[in-house]
C-alpha cells in the first residue's frame, strides 16, 4: 500500500512547500491538494477561516518543479469550476513540469461532482441539482478521457461542446490517470468504473470494503478488469489516547484512524484488504510546523511494514 500526504491549503504557501519536499525526500509516495477558492465556512463565520486559500493547480506546477519523486494529484477538481478543455492544459502542462528525466509525468487529475455550496454562490458558479452534478460528471469524464488520450476530441452533450479539439502538450510518458471521487452508489461509482483510472472516497475501513465491492460489480457491467483500476482513501490520523479530538473529527463525518502505533498499523492494514491501494493522510490537525515534520516522520515509519515502494 502507498502512502500520502494531504496539506492545508489554508498555510503559508512557504509551509506546504517545505512540508511537501520534506515529505518528497523521506519516501511518502504521493501530494494531494484540495482544489477550492475559499474554506467551507460561512462568511461571517467568527473563527475567521475565510482564507487565504491556495489555488491548488498553481502549487503543484510549483511542487512539480521541486519535487522528483512524489505523484502530484488534485483531490478534487470539481467539473463546474473549469471547463474540461481547460483542465486537461492545465494539468498536461503540470504533468510536463513534473517529468523526470528519461521517465514519465506524474500528475494524478482528480475529478469530481463538486459539492462545496458558498464558494458556488460566492463565485457564481452552477452546482445544481444532484442529478445535473451527476450528468455533469459523466460529460466531464468522458471529454477528459479523449483529451488525455487521443489527439483529437468532438464531443456533444448538455454541457460541454468540442469540435475536433486538440490537447497540447501531449501528457509525457504515460496517459495522465484520470482519478473520480465519490461515494454514490448509482451514478458515480458506476462512472468511475466506466471512465476513471483510479477512484477514491472517504470512508472508514467498513464503508470502503462496501463501497468497493460496489466499484467492482460496476467495473465487471462495463467490461473492465479491477485490477487496471488504482483505489485511494483518507482519514485523519491521531496519535495516542485523544478522545476529544476522535469525537470532534467523527462528529464532522469524516473517518479517522487513531491509537497507538500497533493499534494504527492494525487499521491501517484492514484498510489494506479492503482493497485500498493508497492511504492519504490529511495534515489539516497538526497546525505547529515542527510537530507536522515530527508527524510525518513517525507516520511513514509506523506504516513501514505495509509501505510498497512505486511511482506513478
Amino acid at each position: 500500500m502507498q502512502i500520502s500526504i494531504w496539506p492545508s491549503s489554508e498555510r503559508p504557501w512557504g509551509e506546504v512547500r517545505d512540508d511537501v519536499v520534506r515529505a518528497d525526500s523521506l519516501g511518502w509516495d504521493g501530494v494531494w491538494l484540495a482544489d477550492h477558492f475559499m474554506p467551507n465556512a460561512p462568511v461571517d463565520d467568527s473563527a475567521g477561516r475565510r482564507g487565504p486559500y491556495l489555488e491548488a493547480w498553481s502549487c503543484l506546477g510549483a511542487l512539480a518543479a521541486l519535487t522528483s519523486n512524489v505523484r502530484l494529484g488534485s483531490l478534487v477538481s470539481s467539473v463546474t469550476y473549469r471547463h474540461p478543455a481547460v483542465l486537461a492544459a492545465i494539468a498536461c502542462t503540470v504533468d510536463e513540469i513534473s517529468t523526470r528525466p528519461h521517465g514519465s509525468g506524474r500528475v494524478v487529475l482528480g475529478i469530481g461532482a463538486g459539492w462545496q455550496e458558498n464558494e458556488h454562490e460566492a463565485y457564481g458558479l452552477t452546482l445544481g441539482s444532484l442529478r445535473e452534478r451527476s450528468d455533469r460528471l459523466a460529460e466531464a469524464a468522458t471529454v477528459l478521457r479523449s483529451l488525455l488520450s487521443d489527439e483529437r476530441t468532438t464531443f456533444a452533450g448538455r454541457f460541454f461542446q468540442l469540435d475536433d479539439a486538440p490537447n497540447e502538450p501531449r501528457p509525457t510518458g504515460r496517459p495522465i490517470p484520470l482519478l473520480i471521487a465519490g461515494k454514490g452508489e448509482l451514478r458515480t461509482i458506476p462512472t468511475a468504473a466506466r471512465l476513471g483510472d483510479e477512484w477514491n472516497a472517504w470512508a472508514s475501513p467498513e464503508t470502503f470494503a462496501h463501497k468497493y465491492r460496489v466499484l467492482c460489480d460496476a467495473a465487471e457491467a462495463a467490461g473492465r478488469d479491477i485490477r487496471s483500476m488504482r483505489c485511494s482513501t483518507q482519514a485523519f490520523v491521531v496519535f495516542g489516547d485523544r478522545p476529544e479530538v476522535v469525537e470532534s473529527i467523527t462528529s464532522m463525518g469524516r473517518p479517522v484512524v487513531s491509537g497507538s502505533d500497533a493499534q494504527i498499523l492494525d487499521v491501517l492494514a484492514t484498510y489494506r484488504s479492503a482493497g485500498v491501494d493508497e492511504f492519504i493522510v490529511p495534515d489539516w490537525l497538526w497546525d505547529d510546523a515542527t510537530e507536522r515534520a515530527e508527524h510525518y516522520h513517525h507516520f511513514y515509519e509506523v506504516t513501514r511494514p505495509l509501505h510498497v515502494e512505486g511511482g506513478p
